[in-house]
This record gives C-alpha cells, sequence and structure tokens, in this order.
C-alpha cells in the first residue's frame, strides 16, 4: 500500500539581525575587551591602591626638578606652634585627589629651614605634604629634633591650615645632619611612621635595632663631619634584618650635599616615600633591583624586594 506523506510545514524565512543590533552588540563586546584589559593585573594593583598619586612615574619624571602637581606653601611662625621653631609647608594646590601622605624636614646643627628649603616643592609637586621646620634652637641635639620632628608632625595633622590636606595615617621624616639622626630618634620614638630618610646623618647612638619603620639612610663619600664610616654605615648595618630597609652613599659628595638641590637625593627619596607612605609599588622599579654604583652612586645596599 502506497504511503503518503503530508507535506511539511513551510516556515517563513527567519527575519535578520537588524544591521543597528549587531552594531550595538559588536560595540559591546569590545568595550568589554577594553574593560578587561583595563583591569589587567597590573590596573587592579593600582586600583587597589586607594593612596596612588599622580601618573605612572619614569625615571625622567622622579629625576624632574618638578613633579605633576602644582605647588603651594604656607609660613608657620613659632609664635603659633609648641615644640618645635615654626616652618614652612609645601603642599599640592589641588584638592582633585583627595588627601595625601605627609613628610616634616630637620635641618642640622647650626643650621636653618633654609638649608634644606629646596627639597620642600620638590617633594610636594610630587604628591605629598611637606613641613621643613626650624628647630627650637640651632644648637639642639638629635634626640631633640626627633621630638621636635614629632611635635611637627603633630601640628600638621592637627592644627594646621592644610591638615584636612593630610592623610594622618601616613607619615614620614627626614633630616640633614643632627636632623637625620633626629628623623631615626622619631622613628624610634613613633613606631607608626611609614619612612624615614636620614640625609648624611649625626649621632652619638650608631645603633638602631629597634626601628621598625622602612628607612632609606644616605651618606656621602667624601663627608668629613659625620664619615659613613663611624655614623650611616653603622645606622644601617644595625637596622633589623626584617626591616625595608637601603643605604645610599653618594660618590663625589660632601656632609653638606643635601643641602642644595640634588638630583640622586630626590630621586632615590621620592621613590622610598612613595613607596612606603604612599604604598605604591609603581615606584619598587627604581629601588629593586639595587641601583648600580655610578656617576653619582659610590655604593647602593638594600634587601629586595621589598615587602607591604
Amino acid at each position: 500500500m502506497q504511503q503518503h506523506r503530508l507535506p511539511s510545514r513551510q516556515h517563513p524565512p527567519r527575519p535578520s539581525r537588524p544591521r543597528t543590533l549587531t552594531s550595538l552588540l559588536t560595540a559591546a563586546a569590545a568595550t568589554a575587551g577594553l574593560l578587561l584589559t583595563a583591569l589587567s593585573p597590573g590596573a587592579q594593583a593600582a586600583a587597589a591602591n586607594p593612596y596612588e598619586r599622580g601618573p605612572a612615574p619614569t625615571n625622567a619624571s622622579i629625576e624632574a626638578s618638578r613633579g605633576s602637581y602644582a605647588t603651594s606653601q604656607t609660613s608657620v611662625s613659632s609664635l603659633v606652634v609648641s615644640g618645635f621653631g615654626g616652618g614652612t609647608i609645601y603642599y599640592p594646590t589641588s584638592t582633585a585627589d583627595g588627601t595625601f601622605g605627609a613628610v616634616v624636614i630637620s635641618p642640622g646643627f647650626t643650621a636653618y629651614q633654609s638649608s634644606i628649603a629646596w627639597l620642600g616643592p620638590r617633594l610636594a609637586s610630587q604628591g605629598f605634604v611637606v613641613f621643613t621646620i626650624d628647630t627650637n634652637t640651632t644648637l639642639d641635639q638629635p634626640d631633640s629634633r626627633g621630638r621636635q620632628l614629632l611635635s611637627a608632625l603633630d601640628y600638621l595633622t592637627q592644627r594646621s591650615s592644610v591638615r584636612t590636606r593630610v592623610d594622618a595615617t601616613r607619615l614620614g621624616v627626614m633630616g640633614h645632619s643632627m636632623g637625620g639622626g633626629g628623623s631615626l630618634e622619631a622613628a624610634k620614638s613613633r613606631t607608626s611612621l611609614k619612612a624615614a630618610i636620614p640625609l648624611t646623618g649625626w649621632n652619638t647612638d650608631k645603633t638602631w635595632p629597634e626601628l621598625r619603620t622602612p628607612t632609606l639612610v644616605v651618606g656621602a663619600d667624601g663627608d668629613t663631619v659625620a664619615p659613613v664610616a663611624s655614623h650611616s654605615e653603622p645606622f644601617y648595618q644595625s637596622l633589623p634584618g626584617s626591616l625595608d630597609k637601603a643605604y645610599l652613599e653618594l660618590r663625589g659628595a660632601s656632609h653638606f650635599t643635601p643641602n642644595s638641590s640634588n638630583t640622586t637625593i630626590a630621586k632615590y627619596s621620592i621613590s622610598w616615600l612613595k613607596r612606603f607612605i604612599d604604598n605604591d609599588t609603581r615606584y619598587e622599579q627604581f629601588l629593586c633591583p639595587i641601583p648600580q654604583p655610578s656617576l653619582t652612586i659610590a655604593e647602593y645596599r638594600g634587601n629586595c624586594p621589598h615587602s607591604s
């Protein structure tokens, strides 16, 4: 018996997807691809750190006489403070990026803030609030200068006209000569500090195993006032082995080299402050691997890679 098949149902042709919708889907896919690219490990790390300030650094940007931030400054009279001798605050003019980490800097024996003033705008233009101070007397010893650095930090974060621009949890200290010795004293007393940088530091105390603050010790190969063999090198060697620390010895430099604008001091100070006050790992590249001897560096020591 012959079988008859029913004719198959004819379906109308499916309309083609409108071009506009196709274009939108293509654009969305492209955008998603861009987002995935932007959220690469490096970008994710940047997004995870709320303290990054300024564009990605280059060797040229940290050696430049000024960074990306326009700066302003304000004088602080000794008459309105206690515990130190007043000074000058340098700070990024814009508030668009929120608060900034801060550093206070002490001059050396018989010196005034003018001797370290060049560091003010140079560091502030990289994204810090910087306070160069005068001491109570120019003859103050390192232990006194250490207390004065801390008094200045307290004034800066609690009473100063720029206190709302400062993140009080991200602070550091620097100093020249006895001021450098004072920066070690300050870090010993206040372990919450994020960075310390003694510049051709002088102190009768040569050992600092108590420090918990990442410390960059800067010495000078021609220093006859605080020779590295009896000051900067013992300072560095006595720091805990587990501490993030480095020793930079300037080539062809004297005890007073930090009193004038110096690219090598600025470059490594900026990198150290960024790395440890801002936790900005974009600056790790300038500290690790350890810089090699050069026309301006006699020696560099440190422990790499750095931790937090």
